[in-house]
């Protein structure tokens, strides 16, 4: 799914117009026979009752509405049209639904809103067409009455009524997600051929409900939409990205972990952290910790094997980075950073992993049973597998002069706001208010995908892509739910998958079983790091 501003909508429409080969009134039908087919899927109304009113404005989202009345007319649904400020006696579209057996209601008839109220209260579903995507704040006083006594009669009803926004919910700034006091919650937002910019913030993103993409026929033919470089990621598009799993595999075919993490202080990051590679279906895991460690993680982790770490005082220690690299020769990815601590001796260790030229020994001979002379040994540069950074990793890694030059190509980094803050001088409300934007700078500046953690979790390529994973929860702000999501990529990572399609799966994943978990337990302030790993199986299920 595409992600765009409201101008580069407001482009691809005029281009999909011009040379798309599609009309504006064909842009325009499309999008009421997609509402109408989102309508008609809804679940069963009250009593069998199939009735729609429908608050329309002036623009192009009003004639959406009008289309959609049509339709649902044709198949037996009770339609009212509720005019603001249209034009009733040339308008081609509102004579359509009075043809149909429509009724309509001018808003400037309506004292005192009587008429809105009785019939918002007598119909199951509400169609929002009144205001469009390219609306200021505030609204202008007549508009906002309009829509404080529709949000009023919808609160005061005993049931539920389906409340479905065309596009995004009246009120809604379609770029900055700011929301005006008189929008009214949708059940389901049936947005136009992408989703917007503001959708996916906070507090718009709480009046939206379920989004949902209705297709009107932008092409392939549209220089603006071809464009595109920024996505939201859905369920099919992670579907296809998990690898295959043949029935003739062994460990081997799906790769190997090693991940170091872990210190005296941080015992439980390499276990979430190894599980969860577990969990995503890595062939082998293996955990590099500091060696004071193993005795107590060794059982809670049977199926782990283990790499001891030097360490000082509990925390991996500089001359560790040598272990690492005569580990290396299997490994398929390489996570480093949970549960590290700050301790210069673990940055050491991340600088001597990076500059090392590690001299691996290898015995080299004579073939067959019959050599001459003595083996020699041979020595050759170790190179490091593809890498994910993680936590106190990240901030380390800041501290070593030109890191993005020294660490393996198209490496992922996965910090919240506050590691971002660490990595980039700026402050987290910088980043915040800008999520996106300071994804995809950091992410072409470094040459590496950045996973930038929090609500709308963005993965932002070199080339300029972004995906944005369409989740916010506070199922997910829980210590330790960073470690389950770097176990998730790197294992990922080791079965094959590139950077971006790791880091892409990984997080949609991890989001997704937050949610379940959060759904299964009943309470998303009870829901634990290890609750998000054990719900890990079930969203794999889903996608299977």
């Amino acid at each position: 799914m595409k992600y765009i501003s409201v101008k580069e909508m407001r482009n691809i429409d005029t281009q999909t117009d011009a040379v798309g080969g599609v009309s504006f009134a064909q842009l325009m039908e499309n999008a009421g026979r997609g509402i109408a087919e989102i309508i008609l899927d809804l679940p069963a109304h009250l009593d069998g009752e199939n009735s729609i009113l429908a608050i329309v404005g002036p623009g192009n989202n009003g004639g959406d509405a009008l289309v959609t009345l049509d339709l649902l007319a044709a198949e037996g649904w009770d339609v009212v049209a509720y005019l603001f400020k249209r034009d009733v006696e040339d308008d081609p579209l509102v004579a359509r639904v009075k043809d149909a057996g429509g009724e309509i209601i001018l808003a400037k008839e309506d004292k005192d809103f009587q008429k809105l109220t009785t019939l918002t209260r007598e119909n199951t579903v509400f169609l929002d067409g009144l205001l469009g995507t390219g609306i200021k704040l505030p609204l202008r006083e007549n508009a906002a009455d309009l829509l404080a006594a529709a949000r009023d009669a919808l609160e005061s009803v005993d049931w539920e009524p389906y409340i479905v926004a065309i596009d995004c919910p009246s009120g809604v700034d379609s770029d900055t997600g700011d929301v005006a006091p008189e929008t009214i919650p949708a059940y389901m937002t049936a947005t136009m051929a992408a989703i917007k910019f503001g959708l996916l913030k906070l507090p718009a993103f709480e009046f939206c409900g379920d989004i949902a993409i209705v297709d009107i026929g932008v092409t392939d033919k549209v220089p603006d939409w071809v464009a595109v470089k920024n996505f939201v990621v859905g369920e099919n598009y992670v579907a296809a990205l998990l690898p295959e799993r043949p029935l003739n595999a062994h460990k081997g075919t799906f790769g190997t972990a090693l991940i170091a993490a872990g210190s005296v202080n941080y015992t439980g990051a390499a276990l979430l952290a190894g599980k969860a590679a577990y969990r995503i279906g890595t062939g082998l895991v293996t955990l590099a910790i500091p060696s004071l460690l193993h005795s107590a993680l060794a059982g809670q982790f049977p199926e782990s094997t283990w790499v001891l770490l030097p360490h000082k005082m509990g925390v991996v220690a500089a001359d560790a980075a040598r272990v690492i690299l005569e580990n290396l020769e299997r490994t398929t990815a390489l996570l480093i950073g949970p549960g590290f601590g700050m301790e210069e001796t673990t940055r050491e260790f991340i600088e001597n992993l990076l500059k090392m030229k590690m001299s691996a020994k290898k015995k080299s001979g004579g073939i067959g049973f019959v050599h001459d002379g003595e083996k020699k040994e041979e020595e050759k540069e170790v190179e490091l597998p593809p890498m994910v950074f993680d936590a106190d990793g990240l901030k380390l890694l800041s501290q070593i002069e030109n890191w993005h030059e020294l660490i393996p190509d198209t490496a992922m980094l996965t910090p919240h706001p506050g590691e971002m803050a660490v990595m980039t001088g700026l402050s987290v409300d910088e980043i915040e208010a800008n999520r996106l934007e300071i994804a995809r700078e950091y992410a072409e500046k470094w040459g590496h995908v950045v996973v930038l953690k929090g609500a709308f979790t963005v993965i932002a390529a070199p080339n300029g892509e972004t995906y944005t994973i369409p989740v916010a929860s506070p199922a997910l702000a829980r210590a330790g739910s960073g470690d389950v999501l770097a176990g998730l990529i790197v294992g990922l990572r080791a079965q094959g998958l590139n950077a971006v399609q790791a880091a892409v799966a990984g997080s949609w994943i991890h989001a997704q079983a937050g949610i379940t978990a959060a759904e299964m337990i009943g309470a998303e302030a009870s829901v634990l790091a290890g609750d998000i790993l054990a719900f890990v199986p079930n969203v794999l299920a889903d996608l299977a």
